[in-house]
């Protein structure tokens, strides 16, 4: 049975009589239940219900963030659990997208122009902030039960730690200076003057040691999935030393929660496809549904509700990849690797300002097959609805460019069957993957980098290389290759910077569109040089970009929501300091 999200079932009554903090416009203030549900709650299935409750807001979607699914004053897209608009448009992986008028604040994230009161960040904020007080909650609430034997509240409050931790990891990469809300806290407007990261690494230890190897529902956290979340906390750190071994153990020992041992699917796609989730790479991911007895949908990731071909009842035209993105998946034709430096000179051939009832004919220069896995593009094969159209199926060619996100959207054998029949036509019930074993893989690459230790940096990059190269690719109706694929594995690195360099645009590669390029360059102290240079090309072909410029030690982090500093005062004093050079 798969761990899904209850928010409308009555199973959740429970939980709406404890966390009334919901309706609230600040998370820093725990309302302790009253007496009477301290009955209900204070038990194993009261422990277990919050619980549900805690998973639930993983989506990003809560009552913090109920309202138009598509306006600001909803907040689902801003509070997405992939990050799209922290992650990926800040990045140089991809644009707002859709028109200019259409959300147009997150322009401003995008041009690394946000001020504290933008409506893209105080949504992220208080949906965390939420998560973490409904960890907190069942961490109360287990503590103080009766009937819980001990192997229960040992997976109970390991799940919690779990949970709480991951709350807090994603707050922290997003803000950085965050405060830490433990479940021994009663009044919560705390300073946010300390480094968390130990009060992280402690929750996640404590997840490793207290949860079973398997759990009943697949979605549910193991310790396999504490322990790749205790190394990424690591890697964030550069605590190469420390991330190792958990590496090492994951590799050789890892498996998912319903048991299978931790692989890269023979196909990259099938880590995208609602039909084929929960495989051997999911180390842990939010688990979606539709057609669940729901209304609307609600359990199917509206947060990421973005894009979909441009006929018939879809929309809407958000994330689009830029041309450096799709540049970087140039391969050199005689060895198949990656262009590392000069990949962006050149523009692969596209179809900007090309009419789609104008003749066009895609490129046939060598790219790596993950290319059209991850981004549509006029000519090839787009999910079973035919060749990507290019004009017709984008909002605004000239606004966002000629390219369409391609990773978890719907294939045309899902619509009408897995599709949802009580929401928008075109959502599909596609997990979101918080780690890939690919992850894993690689991290372990980029301790070796670091250590120095070239061969085995060699060998797990080429491990994932493999995939690409073997696996599945895009394919026209009569079963030949819809471009001119070609990668292939290196035969060496030459030197330390040469493997860091490879690694993290492996990285790229692999990743690119799930909400995780911002944060890499961030962590390897590159965002500023790397997002610069973007601009400065880029802008040619949106010219939006113009004026936009990365300042280092400042854009690496998110301003602090200027509506949770108001909400933190004390006798008039902001306990939370607003993050450097913002305002």
């Amino acid at each position: 049975m798969k761990l899904q999200k209850m928010k409308k079932s009555v199973n959740i009554l429970i939980l709406f009589i404890l966390v009334n903090v919901s309706c609230k416009k600040s998370y820093f203030i725990h309302n302790p239940p009253s007496s009477a549900s301290e009955v209900q709650i204070n038990t194993r299935a009261g422990a277990e219900t919050l619980l549900i409750g805690a998973y639930s807001l993983l989506d990003g979607i809560g009552s913090s963030t109920d309202g138009d699914i598509f306006g600001p004053g909803g907040g689902l897209w801003q509070a997405s659990e992939s990050n799209w608009i922290q992650g990926d448009v800040q990045s140089d992986d991809a644009v707002k997208g859709s028109s200019a008028g259409d959300e147009g604040y997150i322009t401003d994230v995008e041009i690394y122009n946000v001020q504290p009161t933008n409506q893209a960040i105080d949504p992220k904020w208080r949906v965390l902030y939420d998560g973490i007080s409904r960890s907190n909650d069942v961490l109360r609430a287990a503590k103080a039960a009766k009937d819980i034997d001990e192997a229960s509240m040992k997976r109970i409050t390991g799940e919690a730690r779990f949970l709480r931790g991951h709350y807090h990891a994603d707050a922290k990469k997003l803000w950085n200076n965050v405060p830490y809300i433990s479940d021994t806290l009663l009044n919560t407007r705390i300073p946010n003057d300390k480094d968390i990261y130990p009060d992280i690494e402690a929750d996640f230890q404590y997840a490793i040691d207290n949860l079973p190897e398997t759990q009943e529902s697949v979605g549910r956290a193991n310790k396999w999935a504490a322990m790749a979340y205790l190394a990424k906390v690591y890697i964030f750190q550069k605590k190469f030393d420390l991330a190792k071994p958990l590496l090492d153990n994951l590799i050789t020992n890892g498996k998912t929660s319903d048991g299978k041992q931790y692989g890269l699917e023979d196909c990259f796609d099938d880590n995208f496809n609602a039909d084929t989730k929960n495989g051997k790479e999911s180390v842990f991911a939010l688990q979606v549904s539709t057609n669940d007895g729901s209304s609307s949908g609600d359990n199917a990731r509206w947060g990421d509700v973005l894009n979909a071909p441009q006929f018939g009842p879809f929309c809407c035209g958000f994330l689009q990849p830029t041309h450096n993105l799709v540049n970087a998946y140039k391969t050199d034709p005689a060895t198949g690797l990656p262009l590392l430096d000069n990949f962006n000179d050149q523009d692969l051939k596209n179809d900007e300002g090309i009419k789609s009832n104008e003749p066009f004919t895609p490129p046939t220069e060598t790219v790596d097959p993950r290319l059209d896995f991850t981004v549509g593009r006029r000519g090839i094969p787009f999910l079973g609805w035919g060749n990507f159209a290019g004009y017709d199926w984008i909002v605004s060619q000239s606004f966002s460019g000629p390219f369409s996100n391609r990773k978890y959207l719907m294939r045309k054998s899902q619509s009408g069957t897995i599709s949802s029949q009580t929401g928008p036509a075109w959502i599909v019930p596609a997990n979101y993957p918080f780690i890939r074993f690919a992850d894993v893989l690689l991290w372990r690459a980029e301790v070796a980098v670091e250590e120095s230790d070239l061969p085995t940096a060699l060998d797990y990059i080429n491990r994932v290389r493999s995939r690409a190269k073997n696996g599945c690719v895009v394919k026209m109706d009569d079963g030949t290759p819809a471009a001119n694929y070609k990668v292939e594995r290196y035969v060496s690195f030459p030197s330390q910077d040469y493997a860091r360099k490879a690694l993290q645009f492996e990285r790229r590669l692999e990743f690119a569109l799930e909400g995780q390029r911002f944060y890499d360059l961030v962590r390897w102290g590159i965002a500023d040089q790397v997002l610069n240079a973007y601009v400065a090309k880029e802008k040619f072909h949106r010219t939006y970009l113009n004026g936009a410029s990365f300042t280092k030690g400042k854009n690496e982090y998110l301003p602090i929501p200027q509506e949770q500093i108001t909400n933190s005062s004390i006798n008039g004093q902001a306990t939370l300091k607003q993050n450097p050079g913002y305002n």
